[in-house]
């Protein structure tokens, strides 16, 4: 790139590269590029690394997609020139669904950084701290409100479909951090008796759990309701703050699979075979349990013939 080309078309004059703009023109350029784009801009050459490597700019794309991490707590460890790099590097793509090998030491601390979009427009950022060193996180089922019960009206009717939610998860002691949404919803379920409309953003991760993001929308009155986040097991099963706990730190620490469109439909499916697997077992179950009973039964039948076979004889 540093090499000067003539030109004939150019009248003999020595062709402008790109090495020729200043470096503040190239810088804002840059900063108009998505994350992966920077990213790979930054392995082109050691020039590009420095520009691509500038703190300001990952801050300002992790803050578009976003909003809330500028209200994120951190450790002062934490709080370094990469953060912001290291963060969209960790929550972005999705989670891997191969648990890791060694278990990993469990977040005292969880911070949710919580954005909700509809049509394009944010109309909810959140940032919710969760103590999760007490007994009772860790003994109950795993759940984080980002909106409990009060609600809020959107400028718009709400259309669940059409919703994005971003959730990432950020331990602030080691700066590590999770996606833990489909961004998209992966499934929309309305309640008729209710008039509400759950939609879902689950991220099935390793180990048979998975990461349930929903969005409770009320329909009577066009506004939402819930925003929360658990953790189930592959029976459907709530898994506990320890156990959730362990999950979230082995995601954490695994490496990361795809971005873009094509990991959004890759989680999709994910979700699909998650789903399926779930209700084969439920029917096995079923059988299963449907066995017994007409075990139980017969066992019970014999007995009162036999019962009664012994009172015709006496």
């Amino acid at each position: 790139m540093t090499d000067r080309e003539f030109s004939p078309a150019c009248g003999g004059q020595a062709e402008t590269v790109i090495d020729d703009l200043p470096l503040d023109v190239l810088s804002l350029v840059l900063r108009r590029l998505d994350g992966a784009s920077l990213a790979a801009l930054g392995c082109a050459s050691s020039g590009f690394h420095g520009l691509a490597a500038d703190a300001d700019t990952w801050r300002g794309l992790c803050l578009a997609l976003w909003p809330s991490v500028a209200s994120v707590p951190l450790e002062p460890a934490c709080c370094r020139g990469g953060f912001h790099r290291a963060l969209f590097a960790d929550a972005f793509p999705f989670p891997a669904t191969t648990p890791t090998p060694a278990a990993p030491a469990l977040p005292s601390r969880l911070v949710s950084a919580v954005d909700l979009h509809h049509r394009g427009v944010c109309i909810m950022s959140r940032v919710v701290d969760t103590d999760a060193s007490t007994p009772w996180f860790l003994g109950s089922p795993f759940r984080v409100d980002a909106l409990l019960q009060e609600g809020f009206t959107a400028p718009s009717q709400i259309a669940p479909a059409e919703l994005a939610l971003s959730w990432v998860l950020l331990d602030p002691a080691s700066g590590r951090a999770v996606n833990a949404s489909s961004r998209r919803p992966v499934s929309v379920d309305r309640s008729w008796l209710t008039g509400e409309t759950v939609a879902r953003f689950t991220v099935v991760l390793g180990g048979g759990v998975a990461l349930d993001a929903a969005v409770t929308c009320d329909d009577r009155y066009g506004h939402v309701r819930e925003v929360s986040l658990c953790v189930e097991d592959a029976d459907g099963g709530g898994v506990s703050g320890r156990d959730g706990l362990a999950a979230l730190a082995a995601a954490m620490a695994a490496p990361r699979r795809g971005r873009g469109a094509e990991a959004e439909a890759r989680a999709a499916r994910r979700y699909a075979e998650f789903v399926k697997g779930k209700s084969a077992r439920k029917e096995w179950k079923a059988r299963r349990e449907g066995l017994v009973d007409l075990c139980c039964s017969g066992v019970g039948a014999a007995a009162f013939v036999g019962f009664l076979v012994m009172l015709t004889c006496r």
